[in-house]
Parts: structure tokens; sequence; C-alpha cells
């Protein structure tokens, strides 16, 4: 028997799914959870996507949304309770020009230098330095650290919560290096990101879905 839900294929780890979790969480946006192991994924997952790959949403009314930040504008359509569709400071113009550099050029040389292996053995060094210097224009963005500094003003918003899982995936390729630049104030907003409750609750482990498996609900009672 369905849950009658929205239905979201996801994995832990890939900052994509972070960005669909992170805005079903905060909207309060309840949905049925499936696990997917990469390298074994379901036929379930394969039959509602082309693409195959994580996230996939999968609306009660038989709509699939297969982009991330479609997942995102959905669920924040349902119940933006934070305000992230409208930054406090700048315009929405601007908030989706940042994600989109994250998107294109930063996610171009930031798959270069983690994964040289998958990209013809690129040289990850120069990639690391181009995608640098776009972290550096993010660093005076934020002004001098403080608790409440956000890419568009006081608070966070979208572009502060589509950015944020790949400047984590950035800083952990050399974690020793990215704290030894001179981006306090892009090294504290990540901090502030990753021991946030939000980001606790939408990294927690689930075992991998297989076929007949017992529902899981995400977001998980707080």
């Amino acid at each position: 028997m369905g849950t009658g839900l929205p239905l979201l294929y996801s994995f832990r780890r890939c900052p994509y799914a972070m960005r669909a979790r992170l805005a079903l969480a905060v909207s309060g946006t309840v949905c049925e959870l499936r696990e997917v192991v990469l390298r074994n994924k379901p036929a379930e997952l394969q039959q509602a996507s082309a693409k195959a790959t994580v996230p996939v949403l999968l609306l009660p009314g038989g709509e699939v949304l297969e982009q991330s930040l479609d997942i995102m504008r959905w669920a924040l359509g349902q119940h933006d309770p934070c305000d992230w569709l409208v930054p406090q400071a700048g315009s929405i113009d601007e908030m989706h020009a940042l994600i989109a550099v994250c998107d294109n050029e930063f996610k171009h040389h930031l798959d270069r230098y983690k994964y040289p292996s998958r990209h013809g053995n690129a040289d990850p060094l120069p990639h690391r330095t181009q995608a640098a210097r776009w972290l550096t224009q993010l660093n005076q963005r934020l002004g001098e650290p403080a608790e409440s500094n956000a890419l568009l003003g006081r608070r966070p918003c979208l572009a502060d919560m589509a950015i944020a899982p790949f400047l984590r995936q950035y800083a952990h390729t050399d974690q020793a290096w990215f704290d030894a630049q001179d981006w306090a104030a892009l090294q504290s907003w990540l901090a502030r990101f990753e021991v946030s409750p939000l980001f606790e609750r939408i990294m927690k482990k689930y075992p991998p879905w297989q076929s007949g498996s017992t529902a899981v609900l995400f977001p998980a009672p707080a």
C-alpha cells in the first residue's frame, strides 16, 4: 500500500539530494524517503526517471520533479517559513545568479578537483585554484564573520542552502588546506551550516531502500 505522500529518491551524501532534503525539511513537507545505493540503483528509480540519478521526487498526482532546484522551489512553494525564496537583501535575480555560478563554473572545477580520475585524470590543483577565485568573492560578500551573516543579507535564503552542500564537498576534499585559507567569513558560514539542527536532521542515516521495504517518512519527527 502506498502512503499517498510525495516519494523522494535520495542519497545521503549527494549535494543535490541534500538540497532537496533541506527544502522538504524546512517546509515541513513530509514524504516517503527511498535511500538509494548509486552503484545498485533500484529499477523503480529508473522507471520513474530516465536520468536515474538522485534526487527524484514523485508527486501524488503523477508529476515527476527531477532537478534539485525544482524540488526546492516546489517544497518552499508549499510552505516557506524562513523566507528562503525572498532574500533579505539584494534581488531574487541576484540570488538565482549566485546559484547558477555554483551549478556551472564552480561545479565544473569542483568535480575535477575532487574526482580527477573521472575526468581524464585532470590535474586537480588548477581546478582547485579556479574554484577558489569564486570562493574569495563569496568570502568578501559575507563580510566580517558574524553569527547572522548570509550571502544576501543577515539571514539564509535559497542561495545559501543551495550552495552550502557543494562548498562542504569542496572543503572536505582537503580540509586542512581549506581551513588554512584566508576565508574567515566563508569558513564561519559553512561551519554554522554544518552544525545547524536542520543539517543534522537531513543527514540522518537510513538503510538502503529495497522493493517491499517498510515506508520511511522524511523528515523524521523532531
